[in-house]
């Protein structure tokens, strides 16, 4: 799944992690997050909902193109190491 729009906050996370959950359901836990420029703290919040989507049907997400600012924040929270980055 391609996330557009270049932003992931507060305001759109609660749409995001609809759209999340329905491409893991059909299957699809690779996750293209190249065109976002900015995130706040729900984007950590919003990468393990789709995280647990996935582990739940059996799945592992896979994240590409991850920003930034997500980047630093899972840093800043000591979760880093639990962000699933990919290629």
């Amino acid at each position: 799944m391609k996330i557009e729009g270049e932003r992931i906050v507060t305001a759109n996370a609660a749409a995001l992690l609809s759209a999340g959950e329905a491409a893991v359901g059909a299957g699809d836990c690779r996750f293209d997050l190249s065109g976002v420029k900015r995130c706040d703290s729900s984007a950590v919040a919003l990468v393990f909902a789709w995280e647990r989507a996935a582990r739940a049907r059996g799945l592992q997400l896979e994240l590409a193109g991850i920003p930034a600012d997500l980047h630093s924040l899972a840093v800043l929270y000591g979760v880093d190491s639990l962000i699933p980055a990919g290629g």
